[in-house]
């Protein structure tokens, strides 16, 4: 009672938990790790295992079910039925949707040309892989039916070769795998997301993969590389492939393979025909890839890209201009577009409902021996059917010689209950023999059929004891793996669509020779407005337009090759080419380059330096009156790093930057109105970009070091006034005429 007064006093709400309208609060604390053990982990666990990880047999489940309900359909061998009516039947066995199943058969599809060896032949609009907009036509107007390669997917299904159970409402049967007669899991392209991991596996030639899976099952130390030298792909390209990346992914599973259209021209049209795509890429993807670099002014040798696919298959036109190199402009294509791509390959499949990255060698081993099993049950199902056979002759055989006494024994039993136990009695024969007896027909029980059948015994013993033998016998059983994958290649043709070119016989195209080069102009501003206009453009208007309360900065002529450093006030310098930005006119503002350099918030540009093959030096000059000299090749660098931090000392604020490629008189100037000229040989240069440099300007303390510049870009006139022989200097002060009219903007 005290127990029951203490619990019900303990299920009173506080006030704490009640809400507005009086209810107490269903509010639970739940440890997370809990949370996701009781309700995360069998999601991920259903996803990993019954969705999107493939199986040895190179299905996924949703593949699986589909084919199978095709398969009873008697689609195999009958005719195309409309694809509305698959995706319906197919609902009894995957109940995620008829929009999904009817994807999953589009992908499936002849059509499509997404598999080197499809699985449903089909008729009507089933789209493209190699296109993004065409769209494929809804399930009630096209039609389908199996593709005769399936019937190696069915083969030794009826005799179960794999296991058999209950769709999610128990109402029939569906194979847990199906008894493919060839490595399917490698021939077909296979991709799927689970939780936490990835699937991706390409394809391979059917005839590369069976003869190879056939000197595996002679050698198991057979080197797979030497039958089967590179994937394959259903849109065919150039496979450009080392033998150290083809190692590697055949042995770990993981890698990638590089692929590149293929291409013919034509001069006198002076037009391009691209007739190959990547596997991993679309049509679309590349003209608007190319578009974007032609608007660019990335690409200038193309005057005009169309999309010219027939019903004769892809074909990707380019227009090129007059006297371009079409392979100097292919090579550049390769490296700008989606015309090269890599697929990147997971080889993660599903072995004993656990997932598993394997390479290829490993993946036909487990083919070998799941195949071993599945051609051991089939051999086994005969065995049985053939000894249970033998055992019904057997009991045949006893009647044989007293045919009368079976007839009277049966005719003088009253009740139908008794014939076969009355049989069972009279020849010694047991209830199965006596049920086969019993139930043979009136017509048949004569002498010329019971020795017919007899005659069978001797043919069935000796097939028995085949059997037995054959199951004995792993020699026998890979033996019969090896002639099936024979047949295999003799019915199904499959020439290869991906042609391949090793590396080492690719002729290196240098970057540079990609990029078209023409004399250009650049601009900066002092706000950080960037600029590279044409000769011919400048000639037309020379007038820059800045925006208010902006003007020059600095200005070059150079050409669209040439590279530039770009040096800001957070002590960062940004590499980049002229080639990355798009020609431009004097009538606009041009690029902002902390937005298209990507520079942290807040960076300013402080100098534009063209370092050209990175000979001479630069020198810094800081608030603080003093000047670092660094040699120009500090700043090379072996990867493509677009930004070197530290590029110069932060100690003091960054006033200007001088490209110096021989020693030369500099001008330098300060707030107070004072100016030096010293000539560059007085800086010795330091190795490291992190040096303060020397003093050179001998500054009050409420002065700073406001610009430097090279003593021919000035305004002085009085030169013996201010140049000195030596540094630190205070220097002297202007007189108006060596002002000028920029000396008095500078100093505003």
């Amino acid at each position: 009672m005290a127990r029951k007064k203490e619990t019900e006093k303990k299920t009173q709400p506080t006030p704490e938990e009640q809400n507005v309208f009086g209810l107490r609060s269903m509010v639970v604390e739940q440890p997370v790790t809990e949370t996701l053990e009781q309700n995360y982990m069998p999601y991920a666990m259903s996803v990993i295992v019954s969705r999107a990880i493939p199986e040895i047999d190179g299905f996924k489940p949703s593949h699986r079910k589909l084919l199978y309900t095709m398969y009873k359909m008697g689609l195999l061998t009958g005719g195309r039925t409309k694809s509305a009516n698959i995706v319906g039947q197919t609902m009894r066995l995957n109940p995620h949707g008829d929009a999904a199943i009817y994807e999953t058969m589009v992908r499936l599809s002849r059509g499509n040309e997404a598999l080197l060896m499809p699985f449903v032949d089909s008729k009507g609009n089933f789209g493209k892989v190699y296109s993004r907009d065409m769209a494929y036509a809804a399930p009630r107007y096209t039609e389908a039916k199996l593709s005769p390669i399936c019937a190696e997917l069915f083969r030794d299904i009826d005799k179960e070769a794999v296991d058999m159970v209950d769709n999610y409402d128990g109402t029939m049967q569906e194979p847990t795998l199906l008894p493919t007669t060839f490595p399917n899991v490698l021939v077909s392209a296979n991709m799927g997301i689970a939780v936490g991991m990835a699937s991706n596996i390409c394809g391979f030639n059917l005839r590369e993969v069976c003869e190879t899976t056939m000197a595996l099952l002679k050698d198991p130390e057979h080197n797979v590389l030497s039958t089967l030298p590179a994937p394959d792909f259903p849109t065919g390209g150039e496979i450009v492939i080392s033998g150290d990346e083809m190692d590697a992914l055949y042995r770990t599973g993981r890698g990638g393979v590089k692929i590149r259209s293929r291409w013919r021209y034509d001069p006198k049209t002076r037009i391009i025909e691209i007739y190959e795509i990547p596997y991993s890429t679309t049509a679309e993807a590349i003209i608007d890839k190319v578009a974007e670099l032609v608007k660019a002014g990335k690409l200038r040798e193309i005057n005009d890209m169309r999309d010219e696919t027939d019903k004769n298959g892809l074909k990707l036109a380019i227009d090129v201009k007059r006297d371009t190199d079409p392979e100097k402009l292919m090579q550049k294509l390769f490296r700008l577009t989606p015309l090269q791509d890599s697929f990147a390959c997971n080889f993660n499949i599903l072995l004993g409902g656990s997932p598993k990255v394997c390479g290829v060698g490993e993946i036909l081993d487990e083919w070998i021996a799941w195949r071993l099993d599945c051609v051991r049950r089939r051999v086994y199902y005969d065995l049985a059917r053939k000894e249970e056979k033998l055992h019904l002759l057997n009991g045949l055989k006893k009647i044989l010689l007293d045919i009368d006494r079976a007839i009277a024994i049966i005719r003088n039993t009253e009740r139908e209950s008794d014939v076969v136990p009355n049989l069972m009695i009279g020849f010694g024969i047991d209830q199965v023999q006596a049920e086969f007896v019993a139930e043979i027909r009136l017509r048949n029980i004569n002498r010329e059929y019971i020795l017919k059948r007899v005659a069978e015994t001797e043919e069935l013993e000796k097939d028995i004891a085949d059997l037995e033998i054959t199951l004995n016998s792993k020699r026998r059983l890979r033996g019969i793996i090896s002639s099936e994958l024979e047949q295999v290649i003799k019915k199904y043709p499959s020439p290869r669509r991906s042609i391949i070119t090793y590396a080492q016989d690719e002729e290196e195209v240098p970057e540079e020779d990609t990029v078209e080069d023409y004399p250009v102009t650049l601009f900066l501003s002092r706000e950080g407005y960037f600029k590279k206009i044409t000769p011919q453009s400048l000639r037309m208007s020379s007038e820059q337009k800045y925006k208010e309360n902006d003007g020059p900065s600095q200005s070059f002529e150079t050409s669209n090759r040439a590279d530039l450093l770009v040096f800001t006030d957070r002590a960062q310098v940004y590499k980049t080419r002229c080639a990355d930005f798009a020609d431009s006119k004097a009538s606009v503002l041009g690029d902002y380059l902390p937005t298209a350099l990507n520079m942290d918030e807040g960076e300013n540009v402080v100098s534009m330096v063209l370092p050209g093959d990175y000979r001479g030096h630069l020198l810094f000059f800081f608030e603080n009156g003093k000047c670092a000299r660094v040699p120009l090749e500090s700043y090379v660098t072996k990867t493509n790093r677009k930004r070197l931090t530290g590029a110069f000392s932060d100690r003091s604020p960054i006033r200007s930057v001088l490209h110096l490629t021989a020693d030369r008189p500099v001008a330098v100037f300060s707030t107070e109105g004072r100016a030096l000229v010293f000539n560059s040989a007085l800086l010795t240069p330091k190795p490291t970009r992190a040096t303060q440099g020397v003093a050179v300007m001998t500054l009050k303390p409420k002065y700073r070091l406001d610009t430097a510049k090279f003593l021919e870009d000035t305004t002085i006139v009085n030169l013996p006034r201010y140049r000195v022989r030596s540094v630190p200097a205070a220097g002297a002060l202007l007189k108006e005429e060596d002002r000028g009219e920029k000396q008095m903007d500078l100093l505003e």
